[in-house]
């Protein structure tokens, strides 16, 4: 994949981050991303899971910011995110799934409903809350799980994150 084509695939993931299709990526849309996914899976604010989960969310927006926003004003532009994704993440997109990690591990403890993993089904409820296409939700739900044992682990959804942003696919 050429540097062009690598921009332009960088480009389409800023909209996943833009909740809120403000045009900017910003705290509010990580922290309402944590708000819909406590909803969907009945889960309070209040709770350790709810507060994990923003605590998480807090976290990768201050990650995300530290990568990716140039002009220090608390919002990360579509330029920002594709200049700062491809600038520091091209070689090691592991790099960005670590610092998504906080949200992630308290994502799946939201979407874990017994304690023995994320079922495929969850994980396609909570991609369909941070707003994946019902068609690719229902594929990558299923993807997720690597090692076909019909639950989705940290490690699973972190290696499927990075490869997000790595993959030619939109």
């Amino acid at each position: 994949m050429d540097s062009a084509e690598y921009e332009a695939k960088i480009a389409s993931r800023f909209a996943a981050f833009d909740q809120d299709g403000s045009g900017y990526i910003d705290r509010e849309d990580f922290s309402g991303a944590a708000a819909a996914l406590l909803a969907e899976f009945g889960t309070t604010a209040r709770s350790d899971k709810g507060q994990a989960l923003y605590n998480g969310a807090e976290a990768f927006w201050q990650g995300m910011a530290g990568i990716a926003d140039v002009d220090g004003d608390q919002r990360v532009s579509r330029q920002e995110f594709v200049t700062g994704a491809v600038k520091r993440l091209r070689d090691n997109p592991r790099r960005f799934a670590e610092i998504a990690r906080p949200f992630l591990r308290a994502a799946i403890a939201v979407a874990d409903e017994d304690g023995g993993g994320v079922t495929p089904a969850a994980a396609e409820r909570a991609l369909l809350v941070l707003g994946v296409v019902a068609e690719a939700a229902a594929r990558v739900a299923v993807e997720l799980d690597a090692d076909g044992d019909g639950r989705i682990h940290e490690e699973e959804i972190l290696a499927g994150f990075a490869a997000y942003y790595v993959t030619p696919e939109p």
